[in-house]
């Protein structure tokens, strides 16, 4: 358990919090709000809380992105920090290693199925927090050790090696690997390294881990944009150019090397990190420069405790809980009642987030 730091950035906990709106309640908001109304406004905000089947890009596909893009971010603050008051690399080792596994764990009880003790049902690389940890390890190694020119240049590195590696290799039995679903050398490898205990689905992890680290790599360039630029306009105007320049080499290398979330191609990486770019150039233009930060307390109760809302929404079933307190409204409410039930069970968590900030307690991994 931590204090909040006087010097955070605030619009860095705010943009967490969004992020994490969208992932604990959004989806099924939209879903259970077309589910009532059924209007064409709310059937495309419904599709939008989607993924596509493959190839192209949907709203929903930028949140995973923007939770690495998050973390590289604060990784330029909480190393340099750090490192002023213990410059022992054999601690930033362990400290690495000790969030690495903890990470993996907590990966494990949400999508792992740890829970079910079930070795059958047991995934070993399937969620979102291990795709972190493997991000994580490697940004903050590379900010260490890497001089700034080194770390974007190991950024275009793991793109074009994994472009390569999606393109070049002859995959038994099938060919010539593609960025078609079940012909691509990512999940080939998945098969052969995980075997039974994959995913299970077209997802891909293991050589994904190449351009899970990129993504991070592009928050870490933006943290340290915010931490080094005294000029607030400046970095927003960074920020910006940053943001175009990725999400233009997206779009056009998409016309040779599709966006694909589901493989994490080199083309996604671009194009969500730009997104990452602009949402992250206006919520600090918002809230840090334009002051306008008291309507966004409720995303700063949610983002302090990120970790805690992620594990705990996907453990816990909240609208379950709700309906345990609302099903007296059902007979009143018939197709709304699901919906009730979700913003019910979203109260709930975040009841138990605000909590948590008003004590003071935000766990860190």
């Amino acid at each position: 358990m931590q204090s909040i730091s006087q010097n955070r950035v605030r619009s860095i906990d705010i943009l967490r919090g969004f992020d994490m709106l969208m992932i604990v309640v959004a989806d099924q908001f939209f879903s259970k709000l077309n589910q009532g109304i059924d209007l064409d406004i709310t059937a495309f905000l419904s599709r939008q809380f989607t993924h596509p089947e493959w190839f192209g890009f949907r709203f929903y596909d930028i949140i995973m992105p923007l939770f690495l893009f998050i973390v590289g971010l604060v990784i330029p603050f909480s190393m340099s920090k750090y490192l002023e008051i213990n410059n022992n690399k054999k601690s930033l080792f362990i400290k690495l290693i000790k969030r690495f596994f903890i990470l993996f764990l907590l990966g494990w009880i949400v999508q792992g199925n740890l829970l079910d003790f079930d070795l059958s049902k047991f995934k070993i690389f399937s969620n979102t927090l291990q795709a972190i940890a493997v991000g994580y390890i490697f940004t903050t190694i590379a900010y260490v050790y890497l001089k700034t020119t080194q770390r974007y240049f190991l950024f275009a590195v793991c793109l074009l090696a994994y472009s390569l590696l999606l393109t070049l290799p002859i995959i038994p039995g099938i060919g010539r690997s593609t960025l078609n679903p079940n012909t691509n050398f990512a999940l080939y490898i998945d098969n052969l390294i995980f075997g039974s205990f994959g995913d299970g689905t077209q997802y891909t992890w293991f050589l994904s881990s190449i351009t899970f680290t990129a993504t991070t790599l592009s928050g870490l360039f933006a943290g340290e944009v915010i931490k080094n630029q005294k000029d607030k306009f400046k970095v927003i105007r960074m920020l910006f150019s940053f943001g175009a320049v990725a999400l233009s080499m997206g779009l056009l290398g998409n016309t040779f090397h599709p966006i694909v979330k589901k493989i994490w191609s080199s083309t996604f990486v671009l194009f969500s990190s730009g997104i990452c770019y602009f949402l992250m150039a206006f919520f600090y233009w918002l809230i840090d420069i334009k002051k306008k930060y008291k309507w966004a307390f409720f995303l700063k109760v949610i983002g302090m405790n990120a970790i805690t809302a992620y594990v705990i929404s996907h453990v816990l079933p909240f609208p379950k809980i709700a309906g345990f307190l609302l099903y007296g409204l059902a007979p009143y409410t018939t197709k709304f009642y699901d919906l009730i039930t979700v913003v019910g069970g979203f109260a709930l968590l975040y009841l138990l987030l605000w909590y948590m900030y008003k004590n003071k307690t935000f766990i860190k991994v």
